[in-house]
């Protein structure tokens, strides 16, 4: 093994540098693989720029008759910083390797999103048929990429008719079943096998990863699917301006089953994009159904719509009363799930109205987190002058045990238009908070009152504090409120320890 494939194979880029100083050539190969395509397709930027530098052509073929392409195997990977250097040295985005395939074409249907968008970026065809005559925009459905399928449209790929056919080909399809079957069919196994299924959460949905084993327990062969099919139809439907009936929409979100999936969000944006009262009128009956994901879908589209605070907020704060009585009568340490409460709480502060602060407050006690950090986000900068009530759940939910509801909290109290002893004391208790976060917010808080104790706290986390973190900008953020110039001219200069 030559010098310069020795410290390729290692990662070692300073081995590199003195590989290339020491003369060796940039398209040197090993068993017909050369040193750039070896460095694009180990994800490793330093020697694919070294080499380019050096004078490697990001053009040049290897491989077993001469089929490989670095761009092809960067993109195989999903390497998006190779990718952009060895389009940077002006590799072309079109550039067909070994059987028909292009760089765009491996990264869609292999689900790379962010290599899909720099190839886009740099002048790839967005219709160019893969060597199987799937266009992209197809591809991508049938991947089941979502966010392949957003960065097609946005430019301008055609197919969309043929595409959202096979989207919803493949919508409620078992997934792990399709991708064994096929596997099977496949060949090359033996009769006897093992299949191993994982579904990882992950681009707004779940891939679906099959694999086949050997008796041995080693993989023999294995396969790979999104399970975006629900949400690609709903943008495929909005591009074709196609009106999709409500409870197909409907259908889509429940079945995905969270409301921080693209299914769901995705039906959310298309239903609330409609100006007709029937959605309204829809969602105000899904808010009244039995189904806590059904509730919660109506309570997502209502609060979406146009002119939302005077429609939505009576229905909200409704909602939010009949979820505090429940919390109330099933007493401390009831299990309660997370919806419709958590949509509640981000919906009731979408309203952006002191009206909403009742059915915040009747959700402060909710058992699960994420709800109370929602709840206390939403509270920010809407609770009125001399609200006790407020202002005591605020000082509860900055002494929670999970540190971001402490944070948005803190937050929240630094906010309020009060300046009592009460606030003061609240955020004092925080400056020590094990969350430099939650202490940064409390200084700030303090700072905002003039009061001085935020000065040393202030200093502590601009000295000790991580220099790239949230806790600095906000510390930083805060100096503005420091009015003597001695004071704010020494805070200014604090630099982090140990640079």
């Amino acid at each position: 093994m030559s010098t310069l494939f020795e410290a390729l194979w290692n990662g070692d880029d300073d081995g590199v540098v003195r590989a290339l100083r020491d003369g060796a050539d940039p398209e040197t190969r090993e068993d017909a693989e050369t040193a750039l395509y070896r460095a694009a397709v180990g994800n490793q930027p330093v020697a694919v720029r070294l080499l380019l530098a050096a004078g490697a052509d990001p053009a040049r073929r290897g491989g077993e008759d001469d089929a490989d392409l670095p761009l092809c195997g960067a993109a195989c990977g999903g390497h998006t910083e190779v990718v952009r250097a060895l389009l940077a040295a002006g590799a072309d985005p079109d550039q067909e390797e070994g059987y028909g395939f292009t760089a765009l074409a491996w990264a869609i249907r292999l689900g790379h999103t962010e290599v899909v968008r720099e190839l886009l970026e740099a002048g790839a065809a967005p219709d160019r048929p893969g060597p199987d005559g799937l266009a992209p925009l197809v591809a991508a459905a049938r991947r089941g990429s979502t966010s392949c399928v957003r960065a097609l449209l946005e430019h301008g790929a055609g197919g969309r008719a043929e595409a959202l056919d096979e989207a919803r080909r493949w919508i409620g399809a078992d997934m792990a079943a399709v991708l064994r079957r096929g596997l099977v069919e496949g060949g090359g196994v033996g009769d006897t096998y093992e299949a191993v299924v994982r579904r990882v959460p992950e681009d707004g949905g779940v891939t679906v990863i099959v694999e086949l084993l050997r008796e041995d327990g080693a993989p023999a062969r294995g396969d790979e699917r999104q399970t975006g099919h629900a949400a690609i139809a709903t943008l495929l439907e909005g591009a074709l301006g196609l009106r999709t009936p409500h409870e197909e929409l409907a259908g889509r979100a429940l079945r995905c089953g969270d409301p921080a999936r693209d299914a769901w969000t995705t039906a959310v944006a298309a239903l609330t994009a409609r100006p007709d009262e029937t959605v309204a009128t829809t969602a105000t009956t899904w808010c009244a159904a039995p189904d806590p994901l059904r509730r919660a879908l109506g309570v997502q589209v209502l609060a979406a719509l146009p002119g939302r605070t005077a429609r939505a907020l009576p229905v909200l704060r409704g909602l939010a009363a009949e979820a505090a009585a429940g919390l109330r009568e099933a007493g401390a340490g009831a299990a309660f799930p997370r919806e419709p409460a958590l949509s509640l709480a981000v919906a009731l502060g979408q309203c952006a109205d002191a009206g909403a602060v009742p059915g915040l407050l009747g959700l402060a006690g909710h058992p699960d987190d994420e709800v109370r950090r929602q709840t206390a986000a939403a509270l920010t900068g809407l609770v009125p002058a001399g609200h006790a009530e407020a202002m005591d759940a605020l000082v509860r939910l900055s002494r929670d045990h999970a540190p971001r509801v402490r944070d948005w909290a803190t937050l929240a109290l630094a906010e309020l238009p009060d300046d009592t002893p009460a606030v003061r004391e609240a955020l004092a208790a925080r400056l020590a908070d094990p969350d430099p976060e939650t202490a940064a917010e409390a200084a700030r808080g303090l700072a905002i009152r003039q009061d001085p104790r935020a000065v040393e706290a202030l200093a502590r986390t601009l000295a000790d504090g991580d220099p790239e973190g949230p806790a600095r900008e906000t510390a930083l953020a805060a100096l503005e409120h420091v009015t003597d110039p001695r004071t704010r001219t020494r805070l200014e200069w604090t630099a982090p320890r140990g640079r």
